[in-house]
Formats: structure tokens, sequence, C-alpha cells
């Protein structure tokens, strides 16, 4: 199954309980159709780059939510409903790319050897080639701007 993330912004009225009855909602209906919750962050109430009208109003602020998922690939046509849900202002989601997990991951020999690409010198050793810099600088600017750049 592919990991998606699903983002939601809800109005910024909305309170604690209807927040949490529509992530329960949209999680059970993950749940139902064999899938997994992975993770669930909330960003708070944030302010939006521009208004979004809706029929109660013009909105500039919204709670944002994200919550990462492993779904079937059709979660997309099952979230649809969440376009008639009255608290929400958008929702958006992501199907991750690329992204290793489960079997897949733990049989993977490629990130076993990253380390032993890298180079095997300290970034903190010191140069040998110091010698340029001994005090060159001195005539790289005069010490009386005053004069014209007399002495």
């Amino acid at each position: 199954m592919p990991l998606y993330d699903c983002v939601l912004l809800l109005k910024p009225h909305v309170k604690k309980e209807g927040l949490i009855d529509l992530v329960a909602r949209v999680g059970r209906h993950v749940y139902s159709r064999n899938g997994v919750l992975t993770e669930l962050k909330s960003f708070g109430t944030v302010q939006l780059g521009y208004g979004i009208r809706k029929l109660s109003g013009r909105y500039y602020q919204g709670q944002l939510i994200q919550m990462t998922m492993m779904a079937t690939p059709n979660i997309n046509k099952e979230l649809q409903y969440l376009n008639k849900e009255d608290r929400l202002l958008r929702w958006l989601l992501v199907k991750h790319r690329d992204t290793k997990y489960g079997l897949e991951f733990l049989n993977e020999d490629d990130g076993e050897l990253e380390l032993s690409k890298l180079s095997r010198g300290s970034i903190y050793e010191e140069d040998i080639d110091d010698d340029d810099d001994d005090g060159d600088d001195d005539d790289e600017y005069d010490e009386n701007p005053g004069n014209g750049g007399k002495l």
C-alpha cells in the first residue's frame, strides 16, 4: 500500500471536538479499507496567504492538520465526501513517491553502504597550504584615509 499525506484546512472557529470528529471519521474510513493511519500532526491556527471564500464568508485563517496514512490507491476517490464537509476550507491528498516501507525497506541493501561512499578525511583537518596568509594584507588598505592616500 502506498503512503499518503492528507492535509486538512479547517475553518478557524471549529471546536476541538469537531476537529477530532472529522479526523476520526477519515481514520475510520482508512481503517475500514485495511489502511493504517501512521502519523497525525496539528499545526494549529495558521494565517493564509489569501482569503478563501465560502458561503459563510471569507476566511484568512485556518486550522491545519496533516495525516500520514498507508491506504489503497483509490483513497482519493473515496475521500471525495470531504468536498461536502462544512467544517473544511480545503483538503489535499499527496502520494509519497519512491518511498520504501515494509519488507521492501528491510530487504534493501542500498542504504547499508551510504556512509562508506564518503571520504575518509575529516572536515576538521587543517590545510597544509597556509603559506599565502602570512601578512600580505598590510598594503591592501591605507591607514590614514584622510590624507588622500599620502603618508
